[in-house]
């Protein structure tokens, strides 16, 4: 007697595929996503195609997460020294090669225009962490400055180009991994409370450090505008201040409540600029208010609450490094564009995840996603 197998349906097979995934993870994503999807039909409306762009800017990062998902973690860590060197040649050739636009050269025409700065978001961790699996077990005091030193060579290739906000990205994901390596508290504080006084400083002495023709040698001259606006955006409020005061007052008229969907009139009558990118937060602010604020954090919270879980869980140290990196590289990216947007950070171009259109910065998302997901399915195999 013939034996007879019957087909699984559709829907059996999409359950069977998401089995493996984290519920919570893909939950906080979608929440967030569709967030995004409401806010840019809101503040895209004059723009024509931007939801229809931010729908498939989602998508494509979708596509990225679910293939990286697929790659256990040690087939991860066999792609983080080409992609390394890969990226720190890119960089390299920037430097004699690259296409300058807007006083910044950041580009490569290979045929087709690439920033290789964006590659190094996810080659840097990736980098770092395969260099501390293997010295795990035995980490020395030079095995740090070694991590250091993969680190500050494309951070300060991409700070040279200048791109403030992308070498701020870079820094923090590398920074993230040292810290989840083991770093001493004792080499963490003494910078951070240099910084600190650096900053008092600047804030105590701003009239003297913002006057006109004062050189800031280590910055360029738009970096220092940026940090002075940042500092008394009212010197040029219809100049340099006016994109940090009109995200203020948008933020402040949203009040308790917000003006309504599709109601922001700093929004609609295009006093916010760059409202679909940088300083989206300003508008959803305006639209939805202090309570609309307090789901969109909380989603945050969640999804990198989450995505810090699965980390503590990875059964590896690459898996541990790898994804603690990408869990604080979307927190980095959150209180960046949230601090700028409300006048407690220099203005320097990261747009907010899943809400700002923009691809690469969703597929650099995604991939980190993707990560996480791998990680979690990993330590499920393992335990089943």
């Amino acid at each position: 007697m013939a034996i007879t197998f019957d087909k699984p349906s559709v829907y059996q097979r999409i359950v069977a595929l998401l089995r493996g995934y984290d519920g919570p993870l893909l939950l906080g994503a979608l929440i967030l996503s569709l967030i995004g999807l409401i806010t840019m039909y809101s503040v895209g409306a004059d723009h024509g195609t931007r939801f229809y762009g931010h729908a498939r800017n989602l998508g494509v990062a979708a596509v990225v997460m679910f293939v990286v998902a697929q790659i256990p973690p040690q087939r991860l860590m066999a792609l983080a020294l080409p992609l390394y060197t890969v990226g720190l040649v890119l960089l390299l050739a920037v430097e004699f090669f690259g296409i300058e636009r807007k006083g910044s050269q950041r580009w490569l025409d290979l045929g087709v225009v690439i920033q290789p700065s964006e590659l190094m978001k996810v080659a840097l961790p990736l980098m770092m962490a395969w260099w501390f699996q293997r010295r795990e077990g035995q980490i020395r005091a030079l095995d740090y400055v070694i991590a250091a030193a993969l680190l500050l060579a494309p951070w300060f290739l991409i700070f040279l180009q200048p791109d403030l906000g992308t070498s701020l990205l870079v820094l923090a994901s590398g920074l993230f991994v040292l810290f989840f390596a083991g770093l001493s508290w004792k080499l963490i504080i003494p910078p951070l409370l240099l910084g600190l006084v650096g900053v008092t400083v600047l804030i105590v002495m701003e009239d003297a450090w913002c006057a006109p023709g004062v050189d800031w040698v280590v910055l360029h001259e738009y970096q220092r505008i940026r940090v002075c606006t940042l500092l008394d955006p009212f010197q040029d409020p219809l100049g340099k201040g006016f994109h940090i005061i009109q995200g203020m007052i948008a933020i402040g008229s949203g009040g308790t409540w917000g003006k309504g969907y599709m109601q922001g009139t700093q929004t609609h009558l295009e006093f916010i600029p760059e409202r679909t990118t940088d300083f989206i937060f300003a508008a959803f602010s305006e639209e939805f208010g202090l309570i609309g604020f307090v789901v969109l954090a909380a989603a945050y919270v969640f999804l990198i609450g989450r995505a810090l879980t699965i980390a503590l869980d990875g059964p590896t140290l690459f898996a541990r490094l790898l994804a603690g990196a990408m869990a604080l590289n979307i927190f980095v990216y959150v209180f960046v564009n949230m601090g700028m947007v409300s006048g407690i950070l220099p203005v320097v171009g990261v747009p907010l995840p899943f809400v700002s259109y923009g691809g690469t910065a969703m597929v650099t998302i995604g991939f980190g996603l993707g990560v996480l997901l791998a990680v979690a399915k990993a330590k499920r195999l393992m335990q089943s």
